[in-house]
This record gives C-alpha cells, sequence and structure tokens, in this order.
C-alpha cells in the first residue's frame, strides 16, 4: 500500500488562511447604503401645525364613527392613483375640499394620496421612492415631499388617506393620515399585519390579488392583537417596538383574478366571514382594480351599482373608494415633466374631476332616500 502523503499543502483559494479576515460574506449585492434623516428630525422641520391636527384628530373619529355605525354618513376615499405633481394635487385638494364641504351632511370625503406604489415586476414605485421620476431614488426628497404636501392638504381642512407599504415609511408620515390601508399584495404579510396594529388611525385591509377574502379577514384579526416586533425609533434606531393593538380594521373589497366582488352575493359572503371571525360585518367597495376590469371608465358602473345597494338597505357598505384625477385617462411617468400632460396619472388610470363631482354629487342626491330598513 502507498503510503500517505503528508505533505502540506496551500490552503484553496476560497477558503481564507487562519487568521486572515479573507473576503466578505455580506452585502455581496448591496449597491450602496445611504443614511436618512430620522423621522423625528423630519417631524421637526415639518411640524403639524393647530390647524392640521384640528383636521386629523377630528377626521380620525369621524371615520371611526362610520365604521362603527354610530356616524351614517357613506365614507367616499377619492383622488389620484399616485401623487407625482405638487401643483396638481394641490389643485385637486383645493376642489375636493370644496366638494366635500357640500356634501357632508351624508357624506364624509377623505382625499386618496397615495405614495407608495407596489409592483408585481418593475415599474416607478412613487413619489417617496423616486420623486424625481429618473430611478435616482432620492427617498430623504421624497419623504420630505410627502410629509410637506400631507400638512398643507390637513391645514385646508381635507383629512386624507394612503397605502403603507414599507414598514419604515409611518414613522415619517402616519402623524398626518386619517385612514391607512394595507394592500392585496402585502395583506397576508405578517410584518404588515404587525405594523398596522400599532398605527394611529383605522386601517382599511384590502382582499388578496386573487379575489379571495379571508387573508383580509385574517389580517384585521391579527392587527387587533398586540404585536412585538422590530422597527425603528423616532430617531431613527432599530428597536423593538410593542404595540396594543388596532381595533379599527375595515375590509376593502376591490376584486381579483377571478373577477369582481361587490355583488350582493360576495357581499352577504364577506359580511359572513367577517361575523364569523367576531369583526364588525362593515366594507368598503374599491370602484377601480379588478372590480372596474382596470378601465377607469367603469368605475362609475360600480360606483352606482354599490350606491344602490347601500340606497335599499345595506349598510354593511360603509364606504367606496374612487381613483380620480383632473383629467381622466393615464399617460407612461417619465423624468422630463415638460412633456407630462398636467393633471393626468402616471400610474393606473384615473377617472376625470367632471365625472367625480357629479358621481358624488349623485351619491348624495341618492342618500336622501336611504331605506331604513338595513339589512346590516
Amino acid at each position: 500500500m502507498k503510503p500517505a502523503d503528508t505533505t502540506a499543502r496551500p490552503a484553496p483559494a476560497s477558503v481564507p488562511p487562519a487568521g486572515s479576515a479573507g473576503p466578505p460574506t455580506s452585502n455581496l449585492r448591496i449597491r450602496s447604503l445611504d443614511a436618512l434623516v430620522p423621522p423625528a428630525r423630519l417631524m421637526a422641520l415639518l411640524p403639524l401645525d393647530s390647524a392640521a391636527t384640528a383636521t386629523i384628530l377630528a377626521g380620525r373619529l369621524a371615520v371611526e364613527r362610520v365604521l362603527s355605525g354610530a356616524d351614517p354618513r357613506l365614507l367616499a376615499v377619492v383622488g389620484p392613483c399616485s401623487i407625482h405633481d405638487l401643483d396638481a394635487a394641490r389643485e385637486y385638494a383645493g376642489r375636493l375640499r370644496s366638494l366635500a364641504e357640500r356634501v357632508s351632511g351624508r357624506i364624509l370625503v377623505v382625499m386618496r394620496v397615495y405614495f407608495e406604489k407596489p409592483r408585481t415586476t418593475v415599474g416607478w414605485k412613487g413619489l417617496i421612492n423616486d420623486p424625481h421620476i429618473d430611478d435616482s431614488f432620492d427617498v430623504g426628497t421624497g419623504l420630505r415631499i410627502a410629509r410637506g404636501l400631507l400638512i398643507e392638504i390637513a391645514q385646508m381642512g381635507l383629512p386624507t388617506a394612503t397605502e403603507f407599504l414599507e414598514p419604515i415609511t409611518p414613522q415619517y408620515i402616519a402623524d398626518t393620515i386619517v385612514l391607512g390601508a394595507i394592500g392585496a399584495r402585502t395583506t397576508e404579510s405578517p410584518t404588515h399585519r404587525q405594523m398596522a396594529s400599532g398605527l394611529s388611525m383605522p386601517v382599511g385591509f384590502k382582499n388578496s390579488t386573487d379575489g379571495s377574502l379571508q387573508a383580509a379577514v385574517d389580517a384585521m384579526q391579527s392587527a387587533r392583537a398586540p404585536h412585538s416586533f422590530l422597527g425603528i425609533d423616532n430617531d431613527g434606531g432599530t428597536c423593538v417596538v410593542s404595540t396594543t393593538g388596532n381595533p379599527w380594521g375595515v375590509l376593502m373589497l376591490r376584486g381579483g383574478r377571478s373577477g369582481s366582488n361587490y355583488a350582493p352575493e360576495v357581499l352577504h359572503e364577506a359580511r359572513t366571514r367577517l361575523e364569523a371571525a367576531g369583526l364588525p360585518p362593515r366594507v368598503i367597495v374599491d370602484c377601480s382594480h379588478a372590480n372596474s376590469g382596470k378601465d377607469h371608465r367603469r368605475q362609475s358602473i360600480v360606483w352606482r351599482d354599490v350606491l344602490a345597494q347601500r340606497v335599499a338597505g345595506d349598510r354593511s357598505i360603509v364606504g367606496m373608494m374612487l381613483e380620480s384625477n383632473i383629467e381622466p385617462g393615464s399617460q407612461p411617468a417619465q423624468a422630463d415633466r415638460s412633456k407630462l400632460t398636467y393633471g393626468v396619472s402616471i400610474t393606473d388610470g384615473c377617472i376625470g374631476w367632471d365625472e367625480t363631482e357629479a358621481l358624488i354629487q349623485e351619491a348624495h342626491d341618492r342618500l336622501a332616500g336611504e331605506s331604513r330598513d338595513h339589512s346590516a
């Protein structure tokens, strides 16, 4: 038998010599790590004044009363699919504020002010992530612009709603929001359910993209319970966040791959699932997305159908949502703003202002004849 070869050999290149730091094993696909201003610093730079604070606190209480049934008004969450132009957003808010005052006896209007856009594959991720629409991802500027706009709108006396897509974003803007939302792609996420349990405002949970309702019902149950999870504090430090639970959840129906889900039989199923889970049988119907077949021109069909169910006595329908802008339709996103048409969405198609005003006024008029024989 050949004797064993005990000659020392150099270690393979992939194995660092003893005592050597060796090649890195982390951040191998990270291009950069850019620090952000801490939430407390941004809040100090852009503080809430007394007028904005009054709008936010009154708006949250009003939404809670609608969700509990104490306020009989219909909640209307109305606004652009996404915000990309501050001037257009301010103009839209001014128009909506005037309309909200005219219909306030029967409709509680909240402006949809969405800054974060979830993507199935790729695309513009919204004003907070990419405020210049050029893939520069100047998030610090995006957060500052978003907070500033939300404060301006609150100072007008108009409450706002937004979707929370990233779990860190709420530390920067949540104090300005009246109604939060967890989207169809993140309703099943434990991180977002835990985050919702600590938010200071009511939160809507959208059904899954496949159209099923149970994930959103489960999310509402989860968010009502206390949680502890990793997050950041107002100084930007990593911390354990412990929450008390959020009792103000509501199911948002937005349709799915299987089609729309605002028909009476689906609303009946939603009430049944909510009651079985020990939750209030209340829903908000999103007239856009899969409920309109992703065709903004069909939002009015959904709006009128759901409104007719509400007027006929289905008070489980506490609200509706419209994607609306100054002008109808959509256009491709691009960094050269001179080539963008003013008041037109750069994400999902929206209905224009004239149609928005007409639909809300029509709802106000029809709600005068609401049946008192409520089904829920």
